[in-house]
């Protein structure tokens, strides 16, 4: 009895391939899905499950030559990289919201070493990212992301290259972007934590014998939990409002 011989087409495997390709560049960088957490078999399962699905919309290559293949199976890992790291450039914004939480209330002191980003990070900021990342998942943010991965195989199809040019101006401008971001997530919080400077100061001219280094520290670490407290009512909407602008930032680095 002759075994079971499956014959598939070689321009549809190689489409599924490429467009694999670049959705696991995007989820090695893109968050939430660059999680350590994350185990690497799941993110290339999920891969090959969205260019098999994504692939039928997809013209095949022109050429079948293994020179060209491997050109543009790099091409697809340098789109899939410069993509997700737009995604990451904005969902960091609540990340760097949180430091600068930690910076002016105190927790600055107490940062420590993270195996799983293998970065020093302060408690805030580290509470902050780990927000974001949950409410990605709970409010169908994640969906989001992808939605604007699947749409860059319209607005770059396999054979067009990446505009350098263009990724350059929307990186740059998506950098601006977060630190303004963070700034005005952080920033109701900062100017409440520099009121409380200004008032310990104040009570220390008043009464000099007050230590305002003993009392500030425990004081402003106080503010800024009841502070965060009252933001995490808000985080939701945040979040969801970053993950439709790292859908916009996909759409214009991939050209459309």
């Amino acid at each position: 009895m002759d075994p079971l011989a499956v014959t598939l087409p070689l321009g549809s495997v190689q489409t599924v391939l490429l467009a694999s390709v670049r959705v696991a560049g995007f989820l090695v960088v893109a968050p939430p899905f660059s999680a350590k957490g994350m185990p690497g078999t799941v993110k290339v399962a999920l891969s090959l499950a969205v260019g098999a699905a994504v692939a039928p919309r997809l013209a095949p290559l022109p050429s079948d030559a293994t020179g060209a293949f491997i050109g543009s199976l790099v091409m697809q890992v340098v789109i899939g990289l410069a993509l997700g790291f737009g995604v990451q450039l904005v969902l960091t914004t609540i990340q760097v919201a949180g430091s600068f939480l930690d910076q002016f209330g105190g927790f600055m002191m107490g940062q420590a070493f993270d195996p799983m980003s293998q970065t020093q990070v302060s408690q805030m900021g580290k509470f902050y990212a780990f927000l974001a990342t949950a409410l990605l998942f709970a409010s169908d943010g994640y969906q989001i992301v992808f939605h604007g991965l699947v749409r860059t195989f319209d607005v770059l199809p396999l054979g067009v290259a990446l505009n350098p040019v263009r990724l350059a101006e929307e990186l740059t401008s998506g950098m601006s972007a977060m630190f303004a971001g963070a700034l005005q997530i952080a920033g109701p919080l900062v100017i409440v934590l520099f009121m409380v400077d200004i008032g310990l100061g104040l009570l220390t001219k008043v009464a000099p014998a007050l230590n305002a280094f003993v009392m500030g520290f425990p004081l402003k670490i106080l503010v800024t939990l009841i502070m965060v407290g009252f933001a995490l009512l808000t985080m939701d909407f945040v979040v969801h409002g970053l993950a439709r602008d790292s859908l916009d930032l996909v759409g214009r680095v991939a050209g459309g």
